[in-house]
């Protein structure tokens, strides 16, 4: 081997790169384990809020030692930033596809203009948004063009108008109109993720990321460690849309007045059948409203009074017009926004605008206010004239937000607190539709410019507060269609029973090669595990996340690298058995061999760009760390394994056997014919095939959220439950269409739900939550609190461990990159070997054996999806698996067929038997790489945890079948295909 002395030079340079790459990790971790000890010692388990108190001493103790130097070249806070980032399913935390409004977007540009060709274009686009994977915008401009008539984009009611005058006459075509609109929308999309990426900074995580996809308008963030979920959501979802409002007074008579006739019609809208209730006058009932005295003399109930009876008098001194229960709000709030209701409204307060309180937290009274608006709806002062806003403390020492105006807010805030002194009324501060404070002014208007929020605050909801208002306002809202959400708890059980998993196939494989090849296998295991240490040091360097998958993928490759060594070994073999001396059969060995280890690497990883590309999340990161040990794997084999083998032989009289007493004459001496069995497995392939497809058409695949959308929650109780009967109740609660099963511990449940599958935000995701927690209150230990139960919410290992959302327009993205990546893979792998082998049939042959093996693991697991103990839902882990069993497939094919070239191109075709020859001279390296990659598969599956036992199980099957059909498929096809051209001696 030429340029040793580079080669080890370059060794040497990776392997101490590698090294102080992974350095931080190791600080980090032992840093933070010296932070949890010490503030385990400081309080005992037995106090309230244990978990909140000892996070907070940690974070207290980190942050004091944060700048001291490490180890002469580093600090704590340099070695966080620096370390192996962790995924969601290892670190917990919370991941989220955003997606930004494009028709909010549209409608802000054309100044939420009336005109009814432009409001039915963006109704259609709606509707055909469900079922295309169009961009919103060009749905919204082929409807705009399908019934536009005479109207044009250039309209002064639509995009000609004062705000985008500069850029947009009424004399421009819509040709010219469409790429102005599409920049605007694009310039709104990116002034959003650069909003969320100044709130996400100053949310306090540690390597967050965020990032757009594509031009869908969407946006993925992912916060691993972020335990405090509903904070991590609110922020954002939120749209940071503050305004100031006057607010009317409580003994407003015309409101008083609206509230009783709204309530008369409620009863003729909820109740038409029933008779009219005891009449009263309408100041009898005003009365009953506003005074704790009158109210017990009336008849109140719900029955009766559907608005009046849930209506409370405000607290004392409030601005509010009335109190009622935050049960009840949603409700309260519908009717409201009723047309027939707001058409009640009398003249003088014919626009009021109803909005309630954000509460105090574990409070059951919400105060309803209502709102002085004008006839476009529009506040008095909206929030784009805050130019600062700090967390503060007020005058009672309470948490609060402190507000500084530009000079035309500080103009307006002048007038308005004016306006709001004359008139004796409150001035109300309202974020994302939520009434925060609204105090009374009480010493004439206020100049300057500067106000504050108070209220019944933590610290970190004021930070947070400030941190949108100073990062500003969404320019329109952002749907959370996605999202994963992983408790700590399980990302810890995700790194135990992931490195289990690694150590144990690692064990192994270090041993196997050990028993088979001898002192040359120690020398392919110090090439291993300097491979794990490059994949890890590249990882790092990277900024690349590992996942669960991606532990998985690392694992993957140690069968990989082994492949790599077994097919130089048994090369170096032959050339022994040959007569060649040690020196040359090692050299021709190893040149003999790196054919086909490109071509068989090359291939898996074609396939893993392909998952790389269509994969999102953790397949992605298992499509990385794939790709890493790819690279990584064939500098070790083909320049370490090398290096230490030719060390060795490099002193006089020392010799190599590559092979152990035990496994000498194994697989030596070989004729079997192959090629006289293909009719056998034809059929016997045929008879699987056809099964599969007859359970796929009858019975089909149990398809996951990620395929048909919904909420899946991951439970764990403390007790072993019943999964039919919880399925029962949960039917009941959230409709047909619910499923529950074991998941792995009998005290473990998966619980999958299509309700309310089309509505987002948070208030949909924690009523679902509200209402497992009260439909399982009776399976979970006494004392468990609802915010114990969430995820995220503790450390303790009862409750939702994991929840994803899957919203039905990504879960039909994610189906369709699915079918794609598939697809793909084959088009990608028939076209490199027609490359390679330059005649189509040996691709015929690779592809007719991928499709046989994808067929048959489709077919497995639908005939026994009903039956096996462990999940086998088809989602976007099964199709990591199906493309990683296709590369693992093409890579026993193409070293058979590799061998097939070779063998062919000295003797010539000499009808079957030197295809014969070939697959028998490959039988020990293709039954050897197996072995090894079924025991590191299988290592996986029994300690990788529940999550990826399906995965694997995919794996398995595609393993074993893939080493079958390179044999029995892919050469046969081959040759039958080119039979007719050997037979008339075309091919020789």
């Amino acid at each position: 081997m030429q340029n040793k002395g580079l080669i080890k030079l370059f060794a040497l340079l990776f392997g101490l790169v590698s090294i102080y790459q992974l350095s931080y990790t190791f600080i980090t971790n032992k840093i933070e384990n010296d932070a949890e000890t010490f503030a385990v010692n400081q309080i005992s388990e037995a106090e309230d809020n244990y978990v909140a108190k000892r996070e907070a001493l940690e974070a207290s103790y980190l942050d004091s030692i944060g700048s001291n130097p490490v180890l002469g070249y580093t600090s704590y806070e340099e070695a966080k930033t620096k370390e192996l980032n962790k995924g969601l399913d290892l670190k917990g935390g919370i991941n989220v596809t955003l997606q930004i409004s494009v028709k909010d977007i549209l409608k802000g540009l054309a100044n939420n203009t009336k005109n009814p060709v432009f409001n039915k274009a963006l109704a259609d686009a709606d509707e055909a948004s469900k079922n295309s994977d169009a961009t919103y915008l060009e749905l919204f401009f082929d409807a705009f063009d399908a019934t536009k008539g005479d109207t044009k984009l250039a309209s002064p009611e639509i995009f000609a108008n004062k705000g985008l005058s500069d850029e947009i006459n009424f004399q421009m075509t819509d040709d010219e109109v469409k790429p102005i609109i599409r920049r605007k929308i694009d310039e709104s999309i990116v002034s959003a993720f650069e909003v969320l990426r100044k709130r996400i900074d100053g949310f306090g995580v540690t390597q967050p990321n965020i990032q757009r996809e594509g031009n869908s308008g969407r946006i993925l963030v992912e916060l691993p460690g972020a335990r405090d979920v509903k904070r991590a959501q609110e922020l954002l979802s939120s749209t940071a849309q503050l305004e100031f409002w006057e607010t009317y007074s409580q003994s407003n008579q015309s409101l008083g007045l609206f509230f009783v006739n709204a309530n008369d019609k409620l009863k003729q809208i909820l109740e038409p059948a029933k008779e009219e209730v005891t009449e009263t006058t309408p100041e009898m009932e005003l009365d009953s409203l506003l005074s704790d005295v009158a109210q017990d003399s009336l008849d109140m109930t719900a029955e009766s009074n559907p608005l009046i009876s849930k209506l409370l008098p405000p607290a004392q001194g409030s601005h509010a017009i009335a109190r009622v229960l935050v049960s009840d709000t949603a409700e309260i709030g519908g009717y409201l926004r009723m047309p027939e209701i707001k058409r009640l409204l009398p003249a003088d307060v014919q626009f009021t605008k109803f909005a309630f309180e954000k509460p105090p937290k574990d409070s059951e009274l919400a105060e309803l206010y209502a709102l002085k608006s004008n006839r476009d709806g529009t506040p008095r002062i909206s929030g784009d004239v805050v130019s600062d806003a700090q967390a503060v403390f007020d005058q009672f020492n309470k948490p609060a937000v402190s507000m500084t105006m530009n000079t035309r807010g500080a103009r307006e805030w002048e007038k308005l607190t004016g306006d709001a002194f004359n008139n004796q009324t409150g001035i109300a501060i309202v974020l994302d539709n939520k009434v925060y404070t609204a105090p009374g002014v009480s010493t004439g208007p206020i100049s300057g410019g500067r106000s504050e929020i108070t209220g019944t605050f933590t610290v970190n909801e004021t930070q947070d507060i400030a941190n949108v208002l100073r990062a500003g306002k969404l320019p329109a809202s952002a749907d959370i269609i996605q999202s994963e959400v992983v408790g700590p708890s399980l990302g810890q059980e995700a790194i135990d029973s992931g490195f289990m998993s690694f150590l144990i196939a690692m064990a192994f494989v270090l041993v196997w090669m050990i028993f088979y090849y001898g002192r040359a296998g120690w020398f392919a295991d110090v090439a291993l595990v300097f491979n794990i240490l490059l994949i890890f040091g590249v990882l790092t360097s990277l900024g690349a996340v590992l996942t669960l998958p991606g532990i998985a993928g690392i694992v993957l490759t140690i069968g990989m690298s082994v492949d790599a060594n077994v097919l130089i070994f048994e090369r170096i073999k032959e050339e022994l058995a040959k007569g060649k001396g040690m020196a040359l059969a090692v050299s021709d060995g190893f040149s003999n061999a790196l054919s086909s280890i490109l071509d068989a690497n090359i291939t898996t990883g074609l396939t893993a760009i392909i998952l790389f590309i269509f994969g999102s999340g953790p397949i992605k990161g298992f499509a990385t760390t794939l790709l890493i040990g790819i690279v990584t794997s064939l500098f070790t084999a083909i320049f370490i394994t090398r290096l230490l083998v030719e060390w060795y032989l490099g002193k006089k009289g020392r010799t190599l056997a590559f092979s152990t007493g035990v496994t000498k004459n194994l697989f030596t001496n070989m004729n079997i014919d192959f090629l006289a069995k293909r009719k056998i497995a034809y059929i016997v392939s045929g008879i699987l095939v056809a099964v599969g497809v007859f359970s796929l058409v009858t019975k089909g695949l149990q398809q996951g959220v990620d395929f048909i959308g919904g909420r899946s929650y991951q439970v764990r109780f403390e007790k072993e439950v019943n999964p039919s009967e919880i399925a029962s109740e949960l039917n009941d609660v959230f409709g047909s269409g619910t499923n529950v099963k074991t998941f792995g511990d009998a005290n473990q449940i998966k619980i999958t739900t299509p309700y309310k599958v089309d509505e987002e935000g948070i208030e949909i995701d924690n009523e679902i939550q509200d209402k497992l927690f009260t439909s399982l209150q009776k399976y979970l230990p006494d004392g468990i609190t609802f915010e114990e139960f969430t995820v995220g919410a503790s450390e303790k290992s009862i409750g939702i461990l994991q929840s994803t959302k899957v919203g039905p327009t990504i879960a039909d993205d994610i189906k369709q990159n699915a079918y794609w990546a598939i697809l793909g893979s084959l088009a990608v792998v028939f076209l490199y070997i027609l490359f390679r082998f330059r005649k189509w049939q040996f691709s015929l042959g690779a592809v007719v054996a991928v499709f046989h093996d994808v067929m048959i693991v489709l077919g497995i697991f639908s005939l026994t999806s009903a039956i096996m103990p462990f999940n086998m839902e088809i989602d976007q882990a099964f199709i990591a698996a199906i493309l990683t069993v296709i590369g693992y497939s093409l890579n026993d094919t193409v070293v058979v067929f590799d061998r097939i070239r070779e063998i062919i191109g000295i003797k010539g075709w000499s009808g079957g038997d030197n295809v014969n020859e070939a697959l028998n001279s490959t039988l020990s390296r293709t039954l050897n790489t197996s072995l090894t990659t079924l025991i590191v598969l299988l290592a996986i599956f029994v300690f990788g945890g529940e999550s990826l036992r399906g995965f694997m199980f995919a794996m398995i099957v595609g393993v074993l079948v893939g080493t079958y059909s390179s044999v029995f498929i892919a050469t046969p096809v081959m040759y039958d295909s080119l039979k007719k051209r050997i037979s008339s001696g075309k091919e020789s």
